[in-house]
């Protein structure tokens, strides 16, 4: 029989554990031991959990406290030199994700963070010198594997490929890293030779970046790469997700490796080719239960899909998740509060390994009643909601059909808006603001747990609320901040809580996927057609503007952002679905408006997260992308300043797209890249106002005044003084109020002090 298994399973736990234990760590509330137990049983659990649901092999190197591609430059002795020690330890990962607080005078910064390829998953990026050594100097996947030996588990080791790590890795000086590769990848050759020691049969050697445009530099540094990994003991089965092998199907399956595994989620046309191409006697695995997504896999498809796979190569044909289950929830049996229809069209992680083990025994022939029931199941719930009557609004669709070129234009082109702005709401020079959120305490999470609970009425809550609010505006006042936000504490994130708003939007209880290190996220599920029965911030805005004189921002999440940051539709296209939330955030900017707010942000951080691997399908996602943007923000007043703001993200490839936004003032994170960002920017003559985050909001240092000037005086070499505004990276939802209060007043006074400096 075939085998089946996945490329990775969620390590978060369904009930959060790991986050939980991690940040208790943070705090001196336990040992590392015990964090360390508690990885432990997770990983035991989630092992057990694959066996039992039928797969073959468990997947073992899938874990990481906090990042893969940050454990695998520790396993490579890849560690910045500010980060250095004598022994590599699990502080060692933690101080290079976080930054580490200053010791002898030295505060070392966290390493840059950015998206793994089109996911809202974030990695650290690999830092690599002209001089880089490599040698293997970490041992936690061998640890692992040894690990789940003892339990006596059948193990498939997973590993990212040298190619694309090089590929996903910074340089801190200009020269070709691929110059680094040789070295590499001897040192990978000492990896798997490790692993081959411990008796593990397959690797699964994951060249992500295969999916991508490769220039012939980096598909030969494939073929050399693997020529010399294909010498060790080790049966390789060489990974790609996220789209198709396009015009590297040929190199990829001229690799001399022993298998092949491809998406067939994302791309299912590649199949016919990869049987074409595939060599004698390789396994072919067939990602074809969708690990980015929850709706439930349509059995009776996937199967007629595979029959000629499987007539042609019988065994050799597995059966897979198309990428890591790590992008989806844990467990569906834990939701509790999602109605019976909506919650049969679904399956989490947990319920996928079932539907892999079930259309590989399909396949293969066995008939039994269980999987007949099953696959009867599966035909019957994908009908019901095909042809649900709570999916589909006409007057939404009526309304997309109607948007015209103008709902996407401003009034006035930008310079005409900026003097209108200026007289409108008389800034400094280096205006001050923050990205939007402010800590949310205990008490701020309690209130809003009650509320849900029905444990306080509404009126309680909007009045514990507004005390919130309250004391948010008057921290902002007596810091000297400019322009002031609400705090958000009614927000319990950013995207679910306009979806929770929403028609058309559903919402799990316990959704949990990782975005970053211990930040997880519970996507909404947008099932059906969206609309805005009611405004969603106006009173919270309102009731903030009048505590004060000073500037209210009203905050809102883009409809790209609200769109990537959710599951999203299958059956309608991702641009149909961006433009019914654009009306929607466009209603929203228009009573704000009309409310008195004068500064409205409308958040994009998934802007570049959002665009396809490929160049030649980029352009498209950008022109409706930016189109969507531009309709939620162009029914204002030319002196109503629209922000917008982006993190964590490579700009240089999308500027025009960025300056197509057109929003008045962008604030985008720069702080751990020391302002180099902004050379992007300068190089494209960007026209619009611009606020680079000064310090990074995901570490708890708290930056000097001295620290933020010298970020400022950076970013004015590439930015006109007169354009620049001075803000975080980023919101502070999750720091605390003291190390917030101290940062921002540091960057209150550094902004004071360059406004004297550029002033005289």
């Amino acid at each position: 029989m075939a085998k089946s298994h996945i490329l990775g399973f969620p390590r978060i736990g369904a009930d959060r554990e790991l986050k939980k234990a991690i940040e208790s760590y943070w705090k001196n509330d336990i040992t590392k031991v015990e964090l360390e137990a508690v990885g432990k049983q997770l990983r035991a659990k989630h092992w057990q959990q694959q066996i039992d649901a039928g797969l073959d092999f468990i997947t073992v190197g899938d874990f990481a406290w906090y990042d893969q591609v940050l454990a695998l430059s520790a396993t490579l002795g890849v560690i910045p030199e500010r980060h250095q020690e004598e022994t590599i330890t699990l502080d060692t990962l933690f101080n290079m994700a976080r930054g580490s607080s200053p010791c002898c005078g030295q505060q070392a910064a966290a390493c840059e963070m950015t998206k793994w390829f089109d996911t809202n998953y974030h990695y650290l990026v690999p830092e690599l010198n002209e001089d880089q050594n490599f040698a293997l100097s970490y041992n936690q996947l061998i640890e692992e594997i040894q690990e789940a030996k003892a339990l006596g588990f059948p193990i498939k080791a997973n590993l990212l490929g040298p190619v694309s790590y090089l590929w996903l890795s910074k340089t801190n000086s200009d020269f070709d890293k691929l110059t680094l590769l040789p070295q590499l990848v001897e040192t990978y050759k000492q990896l798997l030779a490790n692993i081959a020691t411990e008796g593990v049969e397959w690797l699964q050697i994951e060249e992500p970046i295969l999916v991508q445009d490769l220039t012939s530099e980096w598909q030969q540094a494939l073929t050399s790469s693997y020529a010399e990994l294909a010498k060790g003991s080790n049966k390789l089965l060489l990974t790609s997700y996220f789209g198709a092998l396009g015009d590297n199907a040929e190199l990829a399956f001229s690799l001399p490796v022993d298998g092949f595994h491809i998406d067939l989620s994302r791309a299912p046309q590649q199949l016919e080719s990869a049987l074409a191409l595939l060599p004698d006697n390789a396994i072919l695995s067939a990602g074809i239960v969708n690990g980015r997504n929850i709706w439930r896999n349509d059995l009776a498809q996937s199967i007629s899909a595979l029959q000629q796979a499987k007539a042609q190569l019988g065994e050799r044909l597995w059966i897979a998740s198309s990428c890591s289950l790590q992008h989806s929830p844990v467990d569906l049996d834990n939701e509790t509060k999602l109605d019976t229809e909506l919650k049969s069209w679904l399956a989490y992680a947990t319920q996928k390994l079932t539907e892999i083990s079930t259309i590989n025994a399909l396949l293969s022939g066995d008939s039994s009643e269980k999987l007949i029931v099953q696959l009867t199941e599966s035909t019957a719930v994908v009908s019901s909601r095909a042809t649900s009557s709570r999916i589909h609004n006409t007057a939404v669709k009526a309304r997309v059909a109607a948007i015209t070129d103008q709902d996407a234009q401003r009034h006035s082109p930008f310079t005409q808006r900026i003097v209108s702005q200026q007289q409108e709401l008389n800034l400094p020079l280096f205006p001050t603001t923050t990205i939007g959120s402010f800590p949310q305490t205990s008490d701020i999470r309690q209130t809003r747990n009650q509320f849900k609970q029905n444990v306080i009425s509404q009126d309680q809550y909007i009045t514990k609320m507004q005390a919130e609010i309250k004391d948010v505006v008057k921290r902002q006042e007596a810091l000297g901040l400019d322009v002031l936000v609400h705090g958000e504490p009614e927000r319990n994130d950013m995207v679910e809580y306009f979806g929770e708003l929403l028609d058309g939007f559903a919402f799990s209880k316990n959704g949990w996927v990782q975005s970053y290190g211990t930040r997880c996220v519970k996507p909404p599920i947008i099932f059906g057609d969206i609309s805005r029965p009611a405004p969603m911030t106006v009173a919270w805005s309102q009731y903030a503007q009048a505590q004060t004189n000073k500037l209210m921002k009203g905050m809102l999440t883009g409809p790209v952002t609200i769109l990537c940051w959710s599951f999203t539709r299958d059956d309608i296209s991702r641009e149909e679905q961006t433009n019914q939330i654009a009306l929607a955030i466009r209603d929203e900017v228009v009573d704000l408006e009309k409310a008195g707010i004068k500064v409205i942000q409308i958040d994009e951080p998934a802007l570049r997260e959002g665009l396809p691997l490929r160049h030649s399908e980029q352009q498209a996602y950008l022109d409706w992308s930016t189109k969507a943007f531009r309709i939620s923000a162009s029914g204002v007043r030319d002196n109503t300043q629209i922000h917008t703001h982006m993190c964590y993200c490579e700009f240089n490839d999308i500027m025009p797209s960025i300056a197509a936004l057109d929003a008045d003032v962008i604030t985008i994170e720069t702080s751990r890249s020391n302002m180099e960002l902004l050379s992007a920017f300068t190089d494209f003559s960007y026209p619009n106002d611009i606020g680079p985050g000064v310090y990074d909001i995901h570490s708890p240092n708290v930056p000097s005044v001295e620290w933020m000037t010298q970020l400022i005086t950076n970013a004015s070499e590439y930015i006109d003084v007169a354009r620049l505004w001075v803000n975080p990276d980023c919101g502070l939802k999750t720091r605390g109020w003291k190390e917030t209060e101290e940062a921002l007043k540091n960057m209150v006074t550094a902004a004071h002090n360059l406004r004297d400096t550029f002033s005289n």
